[in-house]
């Protein structure tokens, strides 16, 4: 187990090698040879922050605490200024470091949303083996009927980690679909039901209502359910994400964010934007295409891998 999380920190380590390069080396090549911390640094360093994803609002909070301490003469030494910022950027993350308890409920439904292309369904497989590593029962829910192939590959995920997939014919209506996956759950006594959801552009009026549809058939078959309702972010798409979850939070109420493609990007900053704007738990982070490549967030791990 302690290889295998080691094997896993490594590989964070260079999933997130692009945005160490494009903010811990910035921060690097800023402090270098300067002995104190004066208007000009801070300066240069909020740019560094601002293009590495981190976000305005978020950058403004990290110098706001970097300002008053300069200015309490408790943070004087440029050199420990990185320190600074690496233990304010873990205090953020760790507010959202919050693993979801699968015993809350049985079956525990999960309902995962999020526009297409980032990682969706892919994630939900990895989840289902996760899952099933704990002995769990999984069973899967072909709920984005608007694109043929979301249920193939749902079934190609079922398939290669052992669980049933609930479905009907590509076009049907969605609702349906998470009626009939609740009912079999029940009678199979299954641990957890993973829904997939339809994945069109979170800004389209239509796709919002068939989400809020889908959550109160839940909620009227399952009262609790949704227990977990888990966004799919795209690192790579940097702030946008940002307006996606809030958009998706409005609609439907996301209790839970997976950060995906945190390996193919310089934009991995966008992870502490997300958290310190929009308070919502970090559940996992994804870093590259493995099964294994899914973990459940830590905080500790990502500071300490990015710096």
């Amino acid at each position: 187990m302690a290889e295998e999380k080691k094997g896993f920190f490594q590989r964070l380590k260079q999933g997130l090698f692009k945005t160490h390069q494009g903010l811990v080396n910035k921060i690097d090549q800023l402090v270098a040879g300067r002995k104190k911390i004066d208007a000009d640094l801070l300066a240069e360093l909020e740019e560094a922050l601002i293009t590495s994803d981190i976000g305005v609002r978020t950058t403004q909070d990290l110098l706001r605490d970097v300002s008053l301490k300069v200015q309490r003469k408790e943070l004087e030494d440029a050199d420990l200024l990185k320190k600074n910022l690496q233990e304010q950027m873990y205090h953020i993350l760790s507010q959202q470091e919050k693993p979801f308890s699968l015993s809350a409920a049985r079956p525990f439904v999960i309902m995962v949303i999020g526009v297409n292309g980032t990682g969706k369904t892919t994630t939900i497989g990895k989840m289902a083996q996760i899952f099933k590593a704990q002995g769990k029962s999984v069973l899967l829910v072909a709920a984005d009927t608007f694109r043929a192939a979301a249920i193939e590959q749902l079934e190609i995920w079922g398939q290669r980690v052992g669980c049933d997939v609930i479905k009907q014919k590509s076009g049907a209506d969605p609702s349906a679909v998470v009626f009939d996956g609740l009912h079999a759950a029940k009678s199979r006594g299954i641990d957890v039901i993973i829904v997939d959801t339809a994945g069109r552009l979170h800004t389209k009026v239509n796709l919002m209502e068939e989400l809020k549809k889908v959550r109160r058939i839940l909620e009227r078959e399952m009262p609790g359910a949704p227990h977990e309702v888990l966004l799919v972010l795209d690192a790579t798409t940097g702030q946008n994400s940002i307006s996606q979850a809030k958009m998706f939070h409005q609609a439907v109420g996301v209790t839970g964010i997976v950060l995906t493609k945190l390996d193919g990007t310089a934009k991995g900053g966008i992870i502490i934007a997300i958290s310190n704007e929009l308070k919502i738990p970090l559940r996992y982070i994804g870093i590259g295409e493995k099964v294994d490549d899914l973990r459940e967030f830590s905080a500790r791990d990502f500071v300490e891998a990015l710096f």
